[in-house]
């Protein structure tokens, strides 16, 4: 499929053959789901814990007697029961990482620009780089591009300095290498902006 390119001051630039094994896949709302709990799984951290009865710290004698008093049996004051005792069954510090296969990494990758491309939220630059990182610039070249919404954009495998002063001050707008496009990033922006390099090397990357 043929798709028009234009620049950053929304200008003519030629047309670009996307292909569709990567731009014309089909949309697999599945695939996607599963591979953003992937990514976001390996995100956690994974350090909450909480203490046993033999990490408070506290007195170890028996609060009362076993026997006489009328009341349950207690051997510390540390135990779940009292103020201030452990907790039972409480998280643990564990990684929440799991595998996804490769392949299905690749397929919801293809579905998630498929989509984009279908819903007609995909736009195709020539080059993107910038004179100076001002963001006033760039909103200005958001402004001509009528993109209001939240953007995300893929440059090729060296981002321009420029570009990344003047993006990182601005909400909305993210940039990205082309080797860190990810379903994420793609599905929580509203519009996608890929430069031609960017597109080459993902083609390259998922046929």
């Amino acid at each position: 499929m043929k798709v028009k390119v234009i620049n950053l001051d929304n200008k003519a630039s030629g047309e670009i053959e996307l292909a569709d094994a990567v731009f014309g896949a089909p949309v697999r709302p599945d695939l996607m789901h599963r591979t953003v709990r992937w990514q976001l799984a390996k995100r956690q951290a994974g350090t909450h814990k909480t203490k046993t009865v033999g990490e408070i710290s506290g007195t170890t004698r028996k609060p009362w007697n076993q026997k006489g008093t009328g009341r349950a049996r207690a051997s510390s004051l540390r135990s779940p029961q009292f103020r201030g005792g452990a907790v039972i069954f409480g998280p643990r510090p564990r990684s929440h990482a799991h595998k996804l296969p490769k392949k299905i990494r690749s397929m919801a990758l293809r579905s998630a620009l498929s989509s984009k491309q279908a819903e007609g939220k995909l736009i195709v630059v020539d080059t993107a780089t910038m004179k100076d990182g001002k963001t006033s610039a760039l909103s200005g070249h958001l402004a001509k591009l009528k993109l209001s919404q939240t953007v995300l954009l893929i440059d090729g495998p060296v981002l321009d300095s420029n570009m990344l002063l003047a993006s990182r001050n601005l909400p909305g707008f993210d940039l990205l290498a082309q080797q860190g496009a990810n379903v994420y990033d793609i599905l929580r922006r509203d519009t996608l902006v890929l430069t031609k390099n960017a597109i080459e090397l993902l083609e390259a990357r998922l046929s």
